[in-house]
């Protein structure tokens, strides 16, 4: 029997299973608005280096689109660890032979709720808090269906992982190249700013699990002659409510409109939003189970995550963020800010004064942001000055301080940065939020979200007196002095369309101590 007679007996037997599937609950989910970078933005790269809910509400479904109901399976944990191992799943050996390769040995609540409900075949709709494992939870159950079907490569593409970013994209494609190294099935990836000729080749050959943006994968799918998929088993969705954000909703609509429809979809997404359960409506042709960790009396931020706040001074952002960070050069540091040209600023200055930092943001080249990014994940020390573009889904070990240099945008955004440290089993970090005196109502919307902070201390006469010098830096050098009056506007911009104005009020805002952090003794002029 071939691969895709294999696959027409394995979708029998999911729908066997659903139909004698348990009863289910009709349960739904709450609505987020924010704007991002979009996938055009941001160049991409090769594939290249190593890796390292709330709950839902009813609601009446829209015209047109079947009602989904979803069976809550929602369990009560003390950490993100479950007492359940790989060993206990069946799974092929081929499998269990990459696992242990990878060192893995139990399992995370996320994995064990999961992947026993895949490998039966059932539709699934999950949420979980960045960090829990929930990348191997789609992926093991793709593998083995994949396996279990003897797909070869004429038979074209059969598991399909749709990721919002390009770093979120390489990162599943190296756990998926770890998992398969002992099976015989093919796989690849598919991103914008990649070489698209390439990718149609491979494509072309037979691709049986891809990886792939939202964006490039619909233009292989419309435009690839000899992209075979009609033979697709598996869809995976995973951070649907980034890939949402970030403006690839119609994208996502027609992907799925041109994608087989007798298929097992896995739906991921950190926060159940209005618009992921449209997406979820439109994903699922039968009804999905929802698996989520019970979390409704816990914090929203990790165990081992510690947790602060200061209150700084405009004109004193640049100084504190300086002594931090000459205080911290052995440490591991992520520095968030609003914009692409903020991130361009600080680095270009950091950097000129002999104190090394690396940037990610945007408007980079794919393949500098790839380089950047694995070169933080493998070093022990070191200072990462980025966009929110590195804040969701990404795996960065062991980082020792987040800091929040630009506020984020809501307190859903401020879990997503911070969630690159304390990540695993027995992590540990600290994150540190800047606020001006006049943003300290952002602390009331963190106390909603249960967002534990306790408020640092750091007395001005710490602070390094490089004022100066920084004035005279930004007027004598021209680069500098233009990148400075480029990220001033940005930060305005920025603030200005905040999302929560009652705290972040462009009127509040004393313009001539803002410039001072960018090195100006007055506001630049257009």
């Amino acid at each position: 029997m071939d691969g895709v007679s294999k696959v027409r007996n394995l979708k029998k037997k999911q729908k066997k299973i659903q139909e004698n599937g348990a009863s289910v609950s009709d349960e739904k989910i709450d609505k987020r608005k924010r704007n991002a970078v979009s996938e055009e933005e941001e160049e991409e790269a090769p594939m290249a280096a190593p890796a390292s809910a709330d709950k839902p509400s009813t609601k009446k479904a829209k015209k047109g689109c079947p009602q989904i109901e979803l069976e809550r399976h929602a369990v009560s944990v003390s950490g993100i660890m479950s007492a359940q191992t790989f060993d206990q799943l069946e799974l092929t050996q081929q499998t269990r032979d990459a696992i242990n390769d990878m060192g893995f040995t139990q399992m995370t609540e996320v994995q064990a709720r999961t992947i026993p409900q895949l490998l039966l075949g059932r539709d699934v709709l999950g949420a979980a808090k960045t960090g829990s494992g929930k990348t191997l939870a789609f992926l093991i159950p793709c593998v083995e269906v994949l396996h279990r079907a003897k797909f070869m490569p004429r038979n074209g593409t059969g598991a399909i992982v749709i990721s919002p970013t390009r770093e979120l994209a390489l990162q599943i494609y190296n756990v998926a190249r770890d998992l398969m190294k002992h099976h015989t099935q093919t796989h690849g990836m598919v991103m914008g700013g990649a070489n698209r000729r390439t990718e149609a080749e491979r494509l072309v050959k037979g691709t049986n699990l891809l990886v792939a943006t939202p964006g490039r994968l619909l233009d292989h799918l419309q435009n690839t002659k000899g992209f075979v998929y009609r033979s697709l088993a598996c869809l995976v969705i995973d951070e649907a409510d980034r890939i949402l954000e970030i403006g690839f909703e119609e994208e996502m609509r027609q992907i799925i409109k041109i994608l087989p429809k007798d298929r097992q979809t896995m739906l991921f997404s950190a926060t159940q939003t209005t618009k992921v359960e449209d997406l979820a409506r439109l994903s699922f042709k039968r009804q999905p189970l929802y698996v989520g960790v019970d979390d409704s009396g816990a914090e929203a931020t990790r165990e081992g995550l510690e947790q602060g706040y200061c209150v700084v001074p405009a004109d004193k952002r640049f100084l504190l963020l300086f002594t931090f960070l000459r205080k911290n050069q052995g440490k591991k540091v992520m520095v968030f800010f609003s914009s692409c040209n903020s991130v361009k600023f600080h680095a270009d200055l950091l950097n000129y004064i002999d104190l090394p930092v690396n940037a990610i943001h945007g408007k980079q080249k794919q393949a500098k942001r790839t380089t950047t990014f694995f070169e933080f994940c493998q070093a022990d020390s070191g200072v990462l000055l980025c966009t929110d573009v590195a804040a969701r889904g990404l795996d960065i070990p062991a980082v020792d301080w987040i800091i929040q240099y630009d506020p984020p945008d809501d307190p859903r955004e401020y879990i997503h940065r911070v969630g690159r440290t304390a990540r695993g089993q027995e992590g540990t970090g600290r994150a540190l939020l800047m606020l001006l005196p006049e943003e300290l109502g952002f602390l009331k919307y963190l106390k909603a979200a249960k967002v534990p902070l306790n408020e640092y201390d750091f007395p001005p006469n710490k602070l390094a007196n490089v004022q100066a010098q920084l004035e005279k830096l930004v007027e004598k050098n021209y680069y500098l002095h233009q990148a400075a009056k480029e990220a001033f506007r940005s930060y305005i911009l920025a603030y200005n369309s905040h999302g929560l104005k009652d705290t972040f009020n462009i009127h509040s805002l004393d313009l001539k101590a803002v410039a001072k952090a960018f090195g100006f003794a007055m506001p630049p002029r257009s």
